[in-house]
């Protein structure tokens, strides 16, 4: 790898590039808890079961929480403000921005697909982002 090559998280990059495809998924354990990647072990508390599968995302999810971003990280400053917002995808939530919609209008009970997003960032080149439906 050269020095100009960014540095990947195995897990989380190709959890990423699955999700570019159009293929994201969750990691299920043999006791149905679900997880996103990196994960060896399940997170859930006495779980501690490490027979992960790989099993297809749900294409919608719901907003269970949001919040308008208007002072950001510099990492996502030029996106401000934004909706940052944690869906319910089933067996799994996820944190994203909400695009397609301005800022005060998303709200909790929206349904939403899931996309790869380009941030306005020099830091970040890709982010989860929620488009809803």
């Amino acid at each position: 790898m050269s020095d100009d090559e960014p540095v990947r998280d195995a897990g989380f990059d190709d959890w990423l590039d699955a999700l570019g495809d159009g293929d994201p998924y969750f990691l299920e354990c043999e006791h149905g808890h679900g997880s996103l990647p990196p994960r060896r072990v399940c997170p859930e508390p006495g779980c501690d079961s490490t027979d992960l599968e790989k099993r297809s995302l749900p294409e919608t999810g719901r907003i269970e929480s949001v919040t308008v971003v208007s002072v950001a990280t510099p990492a996502f400053e030029a996106d401000a403000p934004f909706a940052l917002a944690v869906a319910d995808f089933g067996p799994v939530s996820l944190t994203g921005q909400v695009r397609g919609i301005e800022s005060e209008d998303a709200e909790i009970g929206t349904t939403v697909s899931l996309e790869l997003a380009t941030p306005g960032s020099e830091t970040v080149d890709r982010a989860v982002a929620f488009r809803p439906r």
